[in-house]
């Protein structure tokens, strides 16, 4: 569906946040006879208003009458694809879309690598434009990342790196390259299970032409083994990490050593871009020393500096336990406290658990409100190092201060979504950074969206 096809349709835009505001303002650009409806909260009606005086806005929650309205729905990613009212409304008629899905109809011959994957998603879509432009090629970095690709409608580019999270990938038209990075379990509360999480997951794998996978997770390898143009990472005839190297086969390309962003995931994270820039037809040995000049992406292992003698590390984006494990390994050998737990979504912590009871020189502080379910389980396994229960953030980061010796490390990696206590991650690493006594504003911005 393209947004000419709107024209003469009852449309309503379902969402106020940056992707339902890129919605509006296109629709506005492409149709602005075109009558649009906005469901958003109550709290949001006024600012809707003031963007779009035209708008009728409904600050409410739509039920399938309301819903049934409509010709089209234009819906915002967050607002899950499986929730009754939707369904029921589809079952009636109305059809739902997304700016993803008009903007890919409308730029259908796009040289498009979108990357998907449990973790390592967005550090990996970054790290692919961060390399294409060190080799010239005019590169958009948009979607998931925090750039709604519907406000570059009319932009121009000789390669797009776009991120698209599991809420987005069914949405998605046809492209030259799909990147899947991991795959855990996540967003259970959004797809209603593991099964049909993984299924849309990979649901990139329909719409990709070629198809770039983690071969180092079996799960990955099962799922996509029919895909006709299945490439490998991670794989030691590919690009790998292996002795301290980022390899192509058997040659040494890059030290990990030497990587501004630190850990073996984020060196995998590295295979998956330059051997997505290599499938694209880019020369990516030639684009492996800009790997050096690569700025860690905000609360993902963001290192903020020292405070009282601490390094303080911010990972708000963890939000799941295996996210967690991946921090912690990137800083084996250190004296670490980790703040874990927030929004408790039901994930199982027991392999969490079993990794960390002979970690040495590990403290532990459990925060949020699957907080006592993961001390709980921490003090029945009986660990090496010592463990806290805390109510809040703030009293976590005071609790990880008394406990984290002088050249220690405080890492906040939750394990666990934010919406307990915060709005989103952003904001929780933005009070984490607070806390620790840094610049909370200077820490946020993404470099690189948009075209360059």
């Amino acid at each position: 569906m393209r947004i000419a096809d709107l024209a003469g349709q009852r449309v309503a835009i379902w969402g106020f946040g940056r992707e339902g505001r890129a919605a509006i303002v296109a629709l506005r650009a492409r149709l602005p006879q075109l009558p649009l409806t906005l469901f958003c909260s109550p709290a949001e009606v006024a600012s809707a208003q003031a963007l779009d005086p035209a708008l009728l806005v409904r600050g409410e929650e739509p039920d399938a009458v309301a819903l049934g309205a409509f010709d089209v729905v234009v819906k915002s990613p967050g607002i899950s694809a499986y929730k009754p009212a939707l369904l029921a409304a589809q079952g009636s008629g109305t059809r739902f879309t997304s700016g993803t899905a008009l903007w890919f109809a409308e730029q259908p011959q796009a040289p498009v690598v979108a990357v998907t994957g449990t973790k390592g998603k967005s550090t990996t879509t970054a790290l692919i434009a961060h390399l294409a432009r060190s080799l010239g090629v005019r590169t958009a970095l948009a979607g998931n990342i925090g750039l709604p690709l519907l406000e570059l409608l009319d932009v121009q580019a000789d390669l797009w790196a776009v991120e698209l999270s599991s809420f987005q990938t069914g949405e998605a038209g046809p492209m030259p390259l799909g990147v899947v990075t991991s795959l855990y379990e996540e967003h259970l509360d959004w797809h209603g299970s593991r099964e049909r999480y993984v299924a849309d997951k990979l649901k990139l794998a329909q719409a990709a032409r070629t198809l770039l996978v983690n071969g180092m997770q079996e799960t990955l390898l099962e799922h996509t083994a029919t895909h006709p143009r299945r490439v490998l990472f991670g794989m030691s005839d590919g690009w790998h990490v292996r002795d301290g190297y980022i390899r192509r086969a058997d040659s040494r390309i890059f030290a990990v050593a030497d990587l501004p962003v630190p850990g073996e995931h984020n060196a995998l994270n590295a295979c998956a871009a330059l051997a997505a820039l290599e499938a694209m037809g880019h020369d990516a040995r030639s684009a492996a020393p800009a790997l050096a000049h690569f700025h860690a992406l905000p609360h993902r292992l963001q290192p903020l500096g020292e405070r009282g003698g601490v390094a303080w590390i911010n990972d708000s984006i963890s939000t799941t336990p295996q996210a967690t494990l991946a921090a912690l390994a990137s800083l084996e050998g250190r004296a670490v406290t980790v703040i874990v737990g927030g929004h408790d979504r039901g994930l199982d912590w027991s392999a969490f658990v079993q990794a960390v009871g002979d970690r040495a020189g590990l403290a532990i502080v459990a925060q949020g409100a699957n907080g006592p379910r993961i001390a709980a389980a921490l003090r029945e396994a009986q660990p090496m190092g010592q463990i806290a229960l805390v109510a809040t953030l703030d009293e976590a980061v005071e609790q990880a201060r008394a406990l984290t010796p002088a050249g220690g490390v405080v890492l906040m990696s939750p394990g666990a979504p934010s919406f307990d206590q915060f709005r989103d991650y952003a904001e929780r690493g933005r009070r984490f950074a607070g806390l620790a006594g840094f610049d909370a504003q200077t820490i946020s911005g993404i470099e690189g969206l948009g075209v360059a």
